[in-house]
């Protein structure tokens, strides 16, 4: 009778039949990143995905607690169960859908290049031969100038925040920065710090490395999670919650086609 009963709780398990509580959700977060996470200068998370998910744990009758994670790591943490999902401006590509999923799309911006105004600099290996580029460790732009751009003599120096690459662009020590275009024009080219720099060439687009927009990046086990957090989304949209949180943050649609 025991042996039943125990192969019954396993079969349910492994059925997911018991549904987990999800009165608490955990997300990591890389508050390097305004206007999408930062921190106020009271040391509160602030940003459009703290904004996002905070009304999404609502509509869950959830607790939002916040990790703060480094974002090259966020994957393992979330694997480890150090939280239960990424919201952190994760984009959705196929080498991270191989190991976790993802929520429907919460927004989609383009990835540029940053560099001092007439340098002549744009974001190809050509341009870019014997100059230093720095990235976010661990984010699609990092795959993409390693990818593209370190093979044909361009030095690519990740950093473990965002921070830290406008720190060194600023000093001098990069010759440009690439990131997320939204990020790079409201967290640094309309900052004081900013001053003297600009995009340089056109939008890259390459949906293999850089995905088609971000999401809230789950374990794949956890799907009675993602279709929780798929239906917040779908009604935030529908209801125009969405919107209202987007438009304190931005002038133009974020969330893309």
């Amino acid at each position: 009778m025991k042996k039943l009963a125990l192969s019954l709780a396993l079969a349910l398990a492994a059925t997911g039949a018991f549904a987990k509580d999800w009165s608490t959700v955990r997300f990591g977060v890389d508050a390097s990143y305004a206007p999408f996470e930062s921190k106020a200068t009271d040391g509160k998370l602030v940003g459009f995905d703290v904004d996002l998910g905070t009304e999404i744990c609502r509509r869950l009758n959830a607790k939002c607690v916040w990790v703060e994670q480094d974002f090259d790591s966020m994957i393992p943490a979330l694997k480890a169960k150090k939280f239960d999902g990424v919201l952190s401006s994760m984009s959705m590509t196929p080498q991270r859908a191989e190991q976790i999923a993802f929520s429907s799309k919460l927004f989609n911006t383009p990835t540029r290049l940053v560099a001092k105004q007439g340098s002549g600099i744009l974001p190809t290996a050509d341009s870019l031969k014997g100059k230093t580029v720095g990235v976010e460790q661990g984010t699609i732009q990092e795959t993409y100038a390693k990818t593209y751009w370190e093979p044909k003599g361009v030095k690519v120096v990740p950093y473990q925040n965002q921070d830290a690459v406008y720190t060194d662009l600023q000093s001098g020590r990069l010759d440009a920065a690439l990131q997320d275009a939204v990020q790079a024009d409201q967290g640094f080219l309309k900052t004081p710090r900013g001053a003297g720099f600009d995009f340089v060439g056109k939008t890259i687009d390459d949906p293999k490395i850089l995905g088609n927009g971000a999401g809230i990046g789950m374990r794949k086990e956890d799907a009675d999670l993602k279709t929780k957090v798929d239906k917040a989304i779908a009604d935030m949209i529908k209801d125009g919650t969405y919107k209202k949180i987007e438009q304190k943050y931005f002038n133009f649609d974020v969330y893309g086609s």
